[in-house]
């Protein structure tokens, strides 16, 4: 009894791998014929949603990203229906630039179905959905977390799915994403009977008619008559058919002639604008050439300029102390020769300190000061202090009468610390 109840878990095991398998390879190939018949279609006419080829694909799409789709389970336990625009938004929000933000923030779309029809619509006219999926398909975590076992969208076949809708990029759609259409919540349905055709093989029956024909042979009397008139049947059907052949076959002859002619004159177009760039192109080569040579030429002018300059500065700077030392010598020989007459000597006194102070102010060459500004210099210990000695003029009239330059240049002046801190 065990071995039987196994046998039969088995057996059903098997059973729904052989259905799983069977539904992914009628979805994949039914959805390259579709891609198929609307390359077809796109020869012909504009492709909008009034296009039977397009709403069968869309309704393919659908069931293929909805394949073993996990539901979202609630507080209660129940598991309830999820729509593939969840998945979408959380497999493909690192798309840049990504349009899930604009489909959200609209306002006639708002349950999930109909925002997933208004993203597939949208990717279309970008002609980029084959690059949402496969960002979605590189998320193997995410696309895991979201679909069951057996899932087209886990399997190897998802990566055929996403090269086989690259072809759709060729194609121009226009669809308006504010049409009532987009919130039906009946699930889309797939009609096969565009992509069955019968293989005919030559010794099968052809047509329709001869299986009439054939079974009202086996039914009735048949005649010369009848016989003839069936076959004359037969014959005038297949002409129709092969006319509306050979009118489709010159209709897109027709077609494929005019995009030549197209293509031709756009390349004699892009021919012309592309003699009249060359030269422009050049003309701009030999200026850029022109004024890299006139900033190399400046470049080395303002070096040569600064070289220059910093000689003119370090010249400068040599004569500014070799003037420097050219005059401290004479100076300290000047102080050190001064006759003893002409220091400022009290005789039975000591020198105060109001006297040296004054008598160093008097030392410096750069001291100008009058007498009345030596009384109220810092220098005095006593400001009140009357100076009449006839010693002072004496010693005042000779640093007055020595001029204020030499050589053509401001004597420099002497260290301010000589004569004016006391000793």
């Amino acid at each position: 009894m065990a071995s039987r109840s196994l046998g039969l878990h088995v057996a059903r095991k098997q059973d729904a791998a052989r259905s799983g398998a069977v539904e992914r390879r009628n979805l994949l190939t039914v959805c390259r014929f579709s891609v198929k018949t609307l390359l077809d279609r796109s020869c012909l006419d504009t492709i909008d949603d009034s296009s039977p080829e397009f709403t069968n694909f869309v309704s393919i799409l659908e069931q293929i990203l909805s394949h073993r789709l996990k539901g979202q389970t609630t507080w209660f336990g129940y598991e309830t229906h999820r729509s593939f625009w969840d998945y979408v938004k959380a497999a493909c929000s690192k798309v840049s630039p990504n349009c899930i933000h604009s489909i959200e923030s609209m306002e006639n779309v708002r349950s999930s179905r109909a925002k997933g029809r208004a993203w597939i619509r949208l990717v279309l006219m970008e002609k980029r959905l084959s690059e949402y999926i496969s960002s979605a398909l590189r998320d193997f975590k995410t696309t895991r977390k979201w679909y069951e076992d057996g899932a087209i969208m886990l399997g190897e076949e998802a990566g055929l799915l996403a090269d086989t809708l690259i072809g759709l990029n060729t194609i121009d759609f226009s669809f308006c994403l504010k049409g009532e259409g987009l919130n039906g919540s009946c699930p889309a349905v797939i009609d096969y009977t565009p992509y069955l055709k019968s293989i005919q093989r030559e010794n099968s029956i052809s047509s329709d008619e001869e299986l009439r024909t054939l079974g009202s042979s086996g039914s009735e009397n048949t005649t010369p008559e009848k016989m003839a008139a069936s076959t004359a049947e037969a014959i005038l059907t297949e002409q129709s058919s092969w006319v509306c052949r050979c009118k489709r076959l010159e209709q897109k002859y027709r077609m494929a002639l005019e995009q030549k002619c197209y293509l031709e004159e756009m390349v004699r177009l892009r021919e012309a604008q592309l003699s009249q760039v060359i030269p422009q192109n050049k003309a701009l080569q030999q200026r850029l050439t022109d004024t890299h040579l006139s900033h190399t030429l400046e470049k080395e002018q303002l070096e040569y300029i600064v070289l220059e300059l910093q000689d003119q500065l370090k010249n400068f700077q040599s004569l500014e102390q070799l003037s420097q030392t050219s005059l401290e010598p004479s100076h300290t020989l000047n102080l050190d020769t001064r006759p003893a007459s002409s220091h400022w000597h009290h005789h039975g006194k000591e020198d105060t300190p109001s006297l040296i102070g004054l008598c160093g102010s008097l030392q410096s060459v750069a001291s100008n000061k009058s007498l009345a500004s030596l009384k109220s210099s810092e220098c005095l210990a006593s400001p009140t202090t009357e100076v009449t000695s006839p010693d002072l003029t004496h010693v005042l009239e000779p640093e007055t009468k020595r001029p204020s330059t030499w050589f053509g240049e401001r004597e420099p002046d002497l260290d301010p610390g000589i004569g004016t801190q006391p000793f």
